[in-house]
């Protein structure tokens, strides 16, 4: 049920810089430096995506990170400003819970998920990181719960009933 997205139809407004990694690999002549950034990308209606770039100058790490985000996008099932239920991402040791909240009250959320929720166009949720607080870790899991969250007409859909049942 996973529909194919094209950012190219996409008006990406988000392209954020989540975190940059320096990392080094010993060889015989000494340490060479690396760069690796994860990047977010998202319309601000639905539409996410989180990539991994690495490269060796920092410039190319966040094109390469942008180029695989926009390869990895979701549609975000939304109600109104805020998500239709509460859902928990889980991706190795990273654990997010996110919670519908009501309409004025922000991006309760640490700042590697609100960077996310952002993107993603939620304006009014809920969150909270369990366990691991690595960028990375903490990034998908957020992806994979938004990857879950279905709208009362989705359900309806996949159960063959109507919306007022599934409500009930």
């Amino acid at each position: 049920m996973i529909n194919k997205i094209n950012p190219e139809e996409l008006d990406l407004i988000h392209q954020d810089l989540i975190a940059l990694n320096r990392v080094s690999k010993t060889v015989k002549g000494g340490r060479i430096a690396r760069f690796a950034a994860l990047m977010v990308v998202g319309d601000g209606n639905g539409h996410v995506g989180v990539g991994l770039g690495k490269a060796a100058e920092v410039p190319e790490a966040i094109r390469k990170g942008i180029e695989d985000a926009k390869k990895n996008m979701i549609t975000v099932s939304l109600k109104g400003t805020t998500i239709p239920h509460e859902v928990v991402g889980v991706f190795g040791a990273g654990k997010v819970i996110l919670k519908p909240a009501a309409q004025g009250t922000g991006i309760i959320a640490g700042g590697k998920v609100r960077a996310v929720l952002e993107a993603a166009g939620i304006s009014n949720i809920r969150a909270k990181c369990l366990r691991s607080n690595n960028p990375t870790n903490v990034v998908k899991a957020t992806m994979a719960g938004l990857a879950e969250l279905r709208s009362a007409e989705e359900v309806a859909k996949i159960r063959d009933l109507t919306v007022d049942q599934v409500k009930a």
